[in-house]
Order: C-alpha cells, then structure tokens, then sequence
C-alpha cells in the first residue's frame, strides 16, 4: 500500500496538474484523457548502486562523436557549469575530522521487497515509522529522519524487545572515513556529492568499474540525463532519468530476448510498463525509483532492436489492470509447468489474478482434483515432462546435488547475513519439507541442526541453501556406502520465483497464434488490458 507522502510525491513527478492533490489522497490518484501521450514522464533508474563500495571503483563516461557532456554541480557561489568529451568519475577515501557513529535499527531482513514491504506496513500499523532499503538484502529500517538519535533508537529497540521481538537489533559502524567521488579536468581536482551530466545529442556511454579485479568492458548507451547522488548507504548512485517508453526499450529485449514471436514480445511490454508504474516507490530511501537488475527489471539503457522497438510502440500506454488499478505485473523465466499463488511466495494480501495455473495450452493436469500439496502427486508431476508449454527448456526440470558440508556452509553464510544467532550451526542431521501448497511450492522446510531445529518459509529457502533454482522441488537423501547421509538431491522445475507470466510459456502460447491479450489472461485471470486513463489507479 503506498503512503499518502507517496501519492503526493507521485502527483508531484508524473502527474499532470489538472488533477487535484484531493482527488489522490481520496484514493483516486490517476492519469487523465490524454494520458497516453502525458503519462510518459521521467523515470528515475538506479544504473549503477553503491559506486564507492570501494576505492578502486571508477565510472568512465564519454559523449558520441561530435558532442560533448555537460556537467553540472552546486558550489559555495551557486551552480557551475563545465564541458568536456569524457570524464572519469572516481573515489577517494577522505578521512573524517572525528569518527562518526552510523548506526541503522533493523526491524527485519529480507530475500524479496515484497515481503519487506508487507513487513514495513505492519510495523506501520503498529505505530513505528519505518522505511525500505536495500543495502544488500532488503531490509525494514526505523525511519532515519523520525528515530534520529541514539537514544531514541535504543529506546525503540528495548521497547520492541520487551515485547519479544527478539529479530529486531543495532547495526552499528564507527566511520573514520567517507568515500568522495571526484574527477579531474585542466588540471582541477572537483570533489562533489552530487553532479548531473547531459548532452545536446541526448545520448551519454557509460563504462563500469566496481570490482578492481571485474571491469566492464560492455560500454552502455543511455538516453536522457544522468544524476551522481548519494544513497542511504553512504556510497553513491548513478541515476538514469528517462522517459517511460523509452525505458522500455532498454527493458524488453533484455528480459525476454528480441527474437520471441510479435505477441509474446507485446505481452512482455505490457507487464514491463505495468511493473515499471507500479513500483515507482521501491527505492524511495534512496531518493530515486527503480534499479537497473533482476530486483526490479533488467535495463541496458540504448541497447535496443527493432523487433521490441515495434512491441513497445504496438502497446503504447497500454497496462494490465484488475478492477481497475494495475496489477503486481510479475513474471519469472520458467514456472516448471505450474505458476504460483502470489502467498506461496510472498507475505501479504492476496491477489485473486495471482493464482496457479498449469502452464500448458492442453488439459494436462487437473490442480482441483490432483493437488500438488500431496507429495505423491508432486513427484508424479515432476516426473512429467512433456506437453507443457516450457517442455525442452533446460530450466523446465533439473536435479542438483549437495553434500551436508555444502548446506552447512550455505546456511551458515545465510544466518550470517541476516546477523542470526542460527549461524552458530556446525552440524546438519536431516532436512525436510513439511508443507508444502497445492501448487507444489515448497512453503516450510525444517532443518535439524546441532543447534536445535531450524525452520525456512518461502522464497527464503532458496536464499538459505542456494541451490535450488525454484521452490518447486522435492528432497532425496543421498547416502555414503557405510549408509550414512551424505548430502541430498533437490530435484524440482522452473527458475523464478513463478508468480505470474512464465516467459518461456509466452513464447510457446505465441508460436501456438495466441494473442498477447489471450496470453496475459491466461496467467491473469480476471485482469484486463486498458490504455492509460484517469479511470486507473495507482496504489
């Protein structure tokens, strides 16, 4: 649910002025007649997160021949202005005049947003004013600017242990010195938190480097202009303002490929613009809106073909909608034959449009009769491997091996993450599946430890053990020869977390002549397809 700080920021960025900030807090926050066209307002992407992670970092940025970037950064006297055919951005680590204490009061840790943003609107209906950040995991913070000071972190983080909550804890980090991005023009050094670039062409290239032993060496070509700006982290983001259509061209081929059947394509288009308006508030602590990689969509900015091209073009300002307000425009790579129920995943409301369906254009399984929370009908459903939409696909159905020392490691390294007291663990005595939901997904693991049982839920399990590429599996316990556990095969289908559209699915219901409006019912039920329009809301 979006906050009404949210609405009004989104009434602020994307909507035009004829609609009243009333109207939005009412719950009617919407695009107006002519919203095709109007909607398509700047975007801000996160391309490159955390850049001052570490020292060596460095972002290379030129113009295409015959232009220049111009840049742009305040001083003491106001702004100024310098122009230059490229610059290289790099980042000294300046010591502090005195340690700095950072602290963060961590409400809970995450794999997904989803389930961290559900977790933020419970905190929120408790009365604690909180936030959603991603400094690796996504994570629920005790909103900085309310809970500002020591002392009324540690009073909050009491209060919330005496009442059990035995997650909640300090993440503290005394800071001596603080990374600076600065470039080096006629025989300057500028040291700035903040800087913008643009060029008359429009089109700036960007080069990479945040691992001094990993270079980029793919250049990327981006449209609109480009922002250096601090994050929630300390470190720095470089943003991407961008218009949503032409977003969607960097966005399309990189998450489903240009060589996809005409309606597959459009259908991809759909969900991306979908997605994309949907989630406008995901990186609100870091005062932008969306990343460039798989924790929102894939996006490689000019990188662009005609095929997509057409597809965007063909579906302008078109969305999926259910009952009116866009939808969780979800979708993963492979489902393994069934998509998920939006709680086999994630935590939160349920969404009727986000439920299983069997992913084959045939009467192949019948979910209401055989259900995939028996475990003999699951390893029954596994072991079929033809007549579904995503059959040949290597991810359709795998089998991975792990040994016990394995698991240990990945445990370890999981609850080590999450600053858990588990990650103490030196031994593992059995794993199981104990629940699991009539779409076969795996909703409750249990592991017995050296430390008392351990249990998983959800999309966690896949953070927990690594291995398997879905929650669609089953155990088999592999033993030594003097029968002794060794380890265990995780043998399951698909890659994704499976809610929603299966991309493999799309194509193989488009070489069938399904249309894209056939294709998004099919994984939507009860969903509809509108232009942009005053009608639609945005929550």
């Amino acid at each position: 649910m979006q906050t009404k700080r949210y609405i009004k920021y989104f009434y602020q960025k994307l909507i035009p002025s004829t609609i009243s900030i009333a109207s939005l807090l009412l719950g009617l926050s919407s695009i107006p007649g002519r919203a095709v066209e109007e909607y398509n307002k700047l975007l801000q992407v996160g391309i490159i997160q955390k850049f001052g992670s570490q020292p060596t970092d460095k972002i290379s940025l030129r113009a295409i021949p015959g232009d220049k970037l111009t840049l742009r950064f305040k001083t003491p006297a106001g702004e100024e202005t310098l122009t230059t055919e490229k610059v290289e951005l790099k980042i000294k680590m300046k010591p502090l005049e005195k340690p700095v204490l950072k602290e963060r009061l961590i409400l809970s840790s995450h794999r997904s947003y989803e389930n961290a943003q559900e977790d933020a609107q419970f905190w929120k209906n408790q009365g604690i004013e909180v936030e959603v950040a991603q400094p690796g995991r996504w994570k629920v913070w005790a909103k900085r600017d309310v809970y500002k000071t020591p002392l009324l972190r540690r009073w909050l983080l009491e209060s919330l242990q005496a009442h059990s909550n035995t997650n909640v804890y300090l993440d503290i980090e005394i800071l001596k010195q603080r990374p600076t991005a600065y470039w080096e023009m006629n025989g300057y050094t500028y040291h700035r938190h903040e800087l913008g670039i643009t060029t008359e062409k429009n089109v700036i290239i960007v080069n990479h480097q945040l691992n001094q032993d990993i270079a980029t060496t793919e250049e990327q070509r981006y449209t609109g202009s480009l922002r250096l700006q601090p994050n929630a982290y300390g470190t720095y983001t470089l943003v991407n303002h961008v218009p949503i259509e032409t977003y969607l061209r960097g966005v399309v081929p990189h998450e489903l490929g240009s060589w996809p059947p005409q309606a597959s394509l459009e259908a991809q288009a759909i969900l991306a613009r979908t997605y994309a308006l949907k989630n406008l508030h995901r990186f609100a602590a870091d005062n932008y809106q969306l990343c460039a990689d798989t924790h929102c969509q894939v996006y490689k900015g000019l990188d662009v073909y005609p095929e997509t091209d057409r597809a965007v073009a063909t579906t302008r300002g078109k969305v999926l909608t259910y009952e009116g307000e866009l939808i969780d425009a979800v979708y993963s790579a492979v489902s393994g034959g069934v998509t998920a129920n939006f709680s086999d995943l994630w935590n939160g409301t349920e969404r009727p449009y986000l439920q299983p369906v069997v992913d084959s254009a045939n009467n192949i399984w019948d979910l209401s009769a055989k259900s995939l929370a028996d475990e003999q009908n699951f390893r029954q459903f596994i072991s079929l491997k033809k007549g579904f939409n995503e059959e040949g696909s290597i991810e359709f159905r795998w089998r991975e091996v792990v040994s016990l020392q394995d698991i240990i490691s990945f445990l370890k390294s999981y609850f080590r993450n999450k600053k858990s007291p588990w990650a103490k663990i030196k031994k593992v005595n059995k794993v199981e599946v104990t629940e699991r939901s009539p779409a076969g997904r795996v909703l409750e693991m249990a592991v017995e430890t050296d430390q008392g049982m351990v249990e998983l839920s959800k999309d966690e399990v896949q953070n927990a053990f690594w291995v398997p590429w879905s929650t669609l599996f089953y155990l088999e316990p592999i033993y030594k020869p003097d029968r002794t556990l060794w380890g265990y095969a995780f043998i399951g289908g698909g890659f994704g977390h499976g809610v929603g559209l299966s991309q493999k699915g799309s194509i193989k219901l488009a070489d069938l002549g399904w249309s894209s409006d056939r294709i998004l019912s099919f994984y939507f039920p009860g969903t509809e397809i509108q232009p942009l329009s005053k009608l639609i809301t945005f929550r």
